[in-house]
């Protein structure tokens, strides 16, 4: 890891965009204590306030944690008016450096197919890729991290280009890294330039936030500011993780959340100072894997170090985010235990039976039970715990409950109305699963 001189004049710009916020008074009331209904807003205060080193939080796909996270960040570091537009802002003057859907879309592809050129990867001007690249001499790292989490023949390959600015009444010429090209290296051979897919690209983006964290993190565990080697995030006090794991298989959805909790619980946090992690997530395994690793102390490996224990249980916290049909949330805490998550599921689809609320996504939930299940059970197929027919064939449903449960190209199919006979068959499905694999007894539990 290369080390530079502290630079307290350096200005930069965070690796974040700046997103409008469509908060919603409270019209006076106390929204930020208990589990009752609240705004986003509220919720993002109560976030703010409290004084634990890490809360995660489980919530549904569409239940609102991108919008949580832009509430959050306009509370801890709104635009400063006063900016004037000038992007050239110091990162100590941010407190917050957050990771979500925004951060995706410093990168976008240039395939140039008019004048047939190898397809690149362009990033959005911005300081953070600047300085973990050219500053710190990270590009090493990120590359280990992306071929941890998809393929170790996977190489990005970071373009350096020189760009002249202006610094102090003069133009002075200062590196750059604007583009991204990747190729498979095997052995001596390497493949040319290559497109990589959606979710190789997410895994990259996610390994550039990563190795920033993983940087930012070793500078702040010096606690003295005046021997630190670098000042530029000696303001930061919050990371906000949104959701970094859509694309990865089960094996390295795990490994991420070990490494995430691991570099958690090793960065500073003493006497309630330091870094605090919001993360949130709609992943099961992903919240269950953090779950259980932030339920284990860590003491500190330095013999007679102080604090003792670099972290303890008590410092997290865990909720489950729930929205309303009135456009409120809850946030309750879910401390005691990681929970089973295909009873989950099955609760949400029984109370959409219940309250006749039946859509496309519901029979996904359902599929996901059964597929959970039958992994459980020693089943080849899901299919094969479906109620078979009088002659002993398979059940018709299962390639109609097939079709429901896929995700569609278009979002008008994801939300077109479920025929009635589909959610008849649905509650039928519930009910038989229920009395055949003892589902109600496990909930009980």
């Amino acid at each position: 890891m290369s080390k530079r001189k502290r630079k307290s004049n350096k200005r930069t710009k965070p690796m974040e965009r700046k997103p409008q916020t469509n908060s919603q008074p409270d019209a006076g009331k106390d929204l930020t204590q208990g589990d009752h209904p609240k705004t986003l807003n509220a919720i993002a205060e109560q976030l703010k306030s409290s004084d634990k080193k890490v809360q995660l939080i489980y919530a549904f796909n569409g239940t609102g944690k991108t919008r949580l996270s832009r509430e959050f960040k306009e509370l801890v570091a709104p635009k400063n008016p006063d900016d004037g537009g000038d992007e050239k802002s110091e990162l100590s003057r941010y407190k917050l450096l957050y990771y979500n859907a925004f951060t995706e879309d410093l990168f976008y592809w240039d395939n140039d197919i008019m004048a047939n050129a190898d397809p690149k990867l362009k990033i959005q001007p911005n300081t953070f890729t600047d300085w973990i690249l050219r500053d710190r001499g990270q590009d090493r790292n990120i590359i280990d991290n992306l071929q941890r989490y998809t393929d170790d023949k996977l190489t990005p390959i970071f373009i350096e280009r020189n760009k002249s600015i202006p610094q102090d009444g003069k133009r002075v010429t200062t590196k750059t890294y604007p583009e991204v090209v990747f190729s498979f290296d095997r052995g001596t051979e390497r493949s040319g330039n290559i497109k990589i897919s959606k979710g190789e690209e997410r895994n990259f983006v996610w390994s550039v936030f990563y190795t920033l964290l993983q940087e930012v993190t070793s500078i702040l565990e010096e606690p003295d500011q005046t021997k630190r080697d670098d000042d530029q995030f000696d303001e930061l006090e919050y990371v906000f993780i949104d959701d970094p794991v859509s694309s990865l298989d089960d094996t390295h959805l795990i490994e991420l959340a070990v490494d995430l909790a691991n570099l958690i619980k090793r960065s500073h946090f003493h006497k309630g100072k330091g870094l605090r992690f919001i993360i949130t997530t709609h992943s099961p395994l992903f919240y269950n894997v953090l779950h259980n690793e932030l339920n284990n102390d860590l003491k500190n490996p330095i013999q007679g170090g102080a604090p003792a224990s670099l972290y303890k249980r008590g410092q997290s916290e865990k909720y489950r985010l729930e929205k309303h049909d009135d456009g409120t949330f809850e946030l309750s805490a879910s401390n005691d235990h990681p929970f089973s998550y295909h009873l989950f599921l099955l609760s949400e689809v029984r109370k959409a039976i219940r309250d006749k609320q039946v859509s496309k996504y519901h029979f996904a939930f359902l599929r996901n039970i059964l597929e959970k299940t039958a992994t459980f059970l020693g089943y080849p197929r899901w299919e094969d715990l479906l109620e078979k027919t009088n002659e002993g064939l398979p059940n018709p449903f299962a390639s109609r409950l097939m079709n429901l449960s896929s995700h569609s190209a278009h979002a008008g199919e994801e939300i077109a109305d479920i025929e009635q006979k589909d959610k008849e068959k649905l509650d039928d499905l519930v009910s038989y699963l229920i009395e055949t694999y003892g589902f109600n007894k496990q909930e009980a539990q």
